[in-house]
């Protein structure tokens, strides 16, 4: 904590004044934790650069909120356990863990950086940048402060850390092998992608590390009401469950149980917990499933679609679900309940053909 600070005032993020009348400063705490996201977009990358045989690297930016400029006037209380003399507050020079604006301005000083490097903004992903220079191409994902590099040349990889860490100080985390809790593998066959490490941890936590396994995530023909069984009295164990259960369908396609389980966290009842443990049941027998993106394959993509007509109980809605591949590769998926009623199937048909190719395009 106190080599943060020391951090913080060698960037000169803030400047102690006293407060300006009628001003609030805002609140100040530490946080410490682990930070998750992923889009579709790593996993087409990954994707290509299997078939393609390209070389992928991962970075950090330290401190990258403070390099993100304020253009307002904010004042911050000071940090716990870091006293003043009289009555004085941090006025915020620069953008910081946790405010509003941080995310924003960060991300606007990283891209208009990179944009004068010679990338190319994707108007579909905006955290997707490319770069095309003579024989070389080059692309990065951007998540907050990590970013994933995959490029058809490794010296050019190098050269262009070097001129980064100039404006920026990086971390060279080497090649790609766990990001944003993915765990990464490569082989000649293609390059995997799985959260055992994670799915462990789950069952842990919960106590089921030595459950009996189960060969389904959820028992046939069961059907789930938000009215049919006894409330729950703490539905907070529940909501903590199934968001990190969530969190797990971006390895796992085989998770359409955990978005049936979703629709109950306001009220959660007695048969949704008992999915729920029949859920870590089933991740017990195959924790380290996952998906592999082939290295012997096109990349033609393809989609898959279904509907399955007013099968909601409660609502009468209809639920759909799509599938795409690049080649034989999954990059993705989802089951998805309609927003309104379809009057036939033929409707509901059409409603899902319709959420599944605007995911391809």
């Amino acid at each position: 904590m106190a080599v943060e600070i020391a951090a913080l005032e060698a960037n000169n993020t803030w400047t102690l004044t006293p407060l300006t009348p009628n001003k609030k400063p805002i609140g100040c705490k530490w946080v410490y934790k682990v930070k998750y996201k992923s889009e579709d977009s790593m996993k087409c990358l990954l994707v290509v650069a299997a078939v393609k045989g390209w070389y992928l690297g991962q970075l950090d930016v330290n401190s990258a909120f403070l390099h993100g400029d304020l253009s307002e006037e904010v004042y911050m209380s000071l940090p716990p356990g870091f006293q003043s003399q009289g009555e004085m507050v941090c006025k915020l020079n620069k953008s910081l863990y946790g405010l509003k604006q941080a995310s924003k301005q960060w991300f606007a000083k990283f891209s208009s950086t990179l944009v004068q490097l010679g990338f190319k903004q994707s108007k579909a992903d905006y955290s997707l940048l490319t770069r095309q220079k003579g024989h070389c191409f080059m692309v990065l994902l951007i998540y907050v402060d990590d970013v994933l590099i995959a490029c058809n040349d490794k010296e050019e990889v190098d050269q262009f850390k070097v001129l980064l860490d100039q404006k920026f100080k990086l971390k060279d985390l080497g090649d790609l092998k766990y990001f944003l809790g993915l765990e990464i593998a490569r082989s000649d066959k293609g390059i995997s992608m799985c959260q055992r490490k994670y799915t462990l941890e789950v069952l842990s936590d919960v106590g089921l590390l030595g459950c009996k396994p189960a060969k389904t995530p959820m028992e046939q023909n069961v059907r789930l009401s938000k009215y049919e069984g006894e409330e729950l009295k703490d539905p907070s164990a529940y909501r903590r469950l199934v968001g990190r259960l969530l969190y797990l369908t971006i390895s796992r396609p085989d998770t359409f149980t955990v978005h049936r389980l979703s629709q109950y966290m306001s009220k959660p009842r007695k048969p949704h917990l008992d999915v729920v443990h029949r859920v870590l049941q089933y991740l017990k027998n195959e924790p380290g499933q996952g998906l592999l993106f082939s290295a012997s394959t096109d990349l033609h993509v393809k989609g898959f679609t279904d509907s399955d007509w007013a099968t909601c109980p409660d609502t009468r809605r209809s639920i759909i679900g799509y599938s795409v591949f690049i080649g034989y590769s999954l990059v993705s998926w989802k089951s998805k309940k309609q927003s309104t009623v379809s009057r036939s199937s033929a409707e509901a048909e059409y409603r899902a053909m319709a959420v599944a190719t605007c995911e391809i395009v």
